[in-house]
């Protein structure tokens, strides 16, 4: 992406917890990104080959994934969370992490690390109903997302607050002389993310083209003190939605970006060094390579979900509208589930879906992780293996 550095002085701090060196003034060189929108892009055939590949692979992921099929999109949503916090360096066991989701989703006490990588799948969630909305992207809807990925952190002061500071990628913590690379500053935040969001609102590229850029356009922006990849990566959501070419299951993406984060952050410089073609081509492999890993595993939860049909059927059927059959539906959503999530995941009543659940314990379906009456779960056999597979990008 062409754009210009603009040269500043770090101004001397008494920071007294400082080494003497990072308190003396010093120079910086912070990047200004020209304006995306009217953006011209020229990609070879041979670039062009790989996006659209990547796009059928998408269109493939949704066209066989029907509605039956709808609990895998909050499953590959989940995913793609996930993926994006460790990214991030945050991580957590999957199933650690699946029974925090039980617990939070019954309003109980979840754990910092946990609750924080919870509030991704929220903001991917945001991110998704913010795609449709008819009135288009805005600054402030970004905000909104980036308010309830970080309102339960560790700095819930910054969530959705714009930068009014510089800030920087690596070097040191005391001030950006010697970063990697410097954002645009503080007074250009506004301009650009309005260009941007003009930018996601249109149509005039492809739509996996127009994500990629719009991905990149962001993190060099970098509007906020921290989150930045994890809003950046929940943007891509947006593009991939509103566009129409995942207007159900989103291949998640990140868990191929956080298997190869070098790869990853290499594309990002690429984009900066107005290499915009390489960037592309990188994150349209990536995309295609996650929506191929999407597609397998949405038909081997599907085949499990089959073989809990035949347990539950080898144990003794129950009738064809009993609950049972409907909590199977949705138990790749919740691969821990409590009576209370599995009322509202249903839509029936609670001595129905306790019933359901004692038909599926004996028949080897759920598996029950508390022995108290009180706060009783249940984890759904098989499926979590595969989430921790999926998860981990595996072929």
């Amino acid at each position: 992406m062409a754009g210009v550095y603009v040269h500043r002085i770090w101004q001397a701090a008494p920071d007294p917890y400082a080494p003497p060196r990072y308190r003396r003034a010093c120079g910086y060189d912070a990047f200004i990104p020209e304006p995306v929108v009217g953006l011209s892009v020229n990609l070879s055939g041979e670039v062009a080959g790989v996006v659209s590949e990547a796009e059928k692979g998408i269109a493939d992921l949704n066209h066989e994934a029907g509605s039956e099929l709808m609990p895998l999109a909050r499953l590959l949503l989940r995913t793609e969370s996930i993926a994006s916090s460790k990214v991030e360096g945050m991580q957590l066991d999957a199933r650690r992490l699946a029974r925090a989701e039980a617990n939070q989703e019954t309003g109980r006490t979840v754990g910092p690390e946990a609750g924080e990588i919870l509030a991704n799948i929220d903001a991917m969630q945001l991110s998704i109903k913010r795609a449709t909305n008819v009135g288009g992207l805005t600054p402030v809807d970004l905000q909104d997302i980036h308010r309830v990925l970080l309102e339960r952190a560790s700095n819930p002061r910054i969530a959705g607050q714009l930068r009014d500071t510089q800030n920087w990628i690596g070097g040191n913590d005391y001030n950006p002389c010697q970063a990697a690379f410097v954002p645009p500053p503080p007074d250009e935040v506004d301009r650009l993310l309005v260009d941007l969001c003009q930018f996601v609102n249109g149509d005039a590229l492809p739509p996996l083209v127009q994500a990629a850029i719009a991905h990149a356009q962001f993190e060099t922006i970098h509007p906020f003190l921290d989150g930045n990849g994890r809003t950046g990566r929940a943007l891509i959501q947006v593009v991939l939605r509103r566009r129409g070419l995942a207007p159900e299951f989103v291949p998640p993406i990140s868990v191929v970006l956080a298997a190869h984060k070098d790869r990853y952050l290499r594309g990002l410089t690429a984009f900066r060094a107005d290499r915009l073609a390489e960037w592309v081509e990188q994150f349209a492999a990536a995309t295609n390579q996650a929506a191929q890993i999407a597609r397998r595993y949405v038909g081997r939860v599907n085949g499990l979900q089959d073989r809990w049909r035949e347990q539950l059927g080898v144990a003794g059927a129950p009738r064809a509208d009993a609950a049972a059959w409907s909590l199977i539906s949705v138990l790749p959503a919740h691969p821990i589930i409590t009576i209370a999530v599995a009322v509202a995941a249903t839509g029936r009543t609670r001595p129905a879906v306790a019933n359901a659940v004692r038909e599926l314990e004996g028949a080897g379906v759920l598996v029950p992780l508390r022995a108290s009456a009180r706060n009783r779960s249940w984890e759904a056999s098989g499926l979590l293996d595969l989430i921790v597979e999926l998860e981990a990008g595996a072929a």
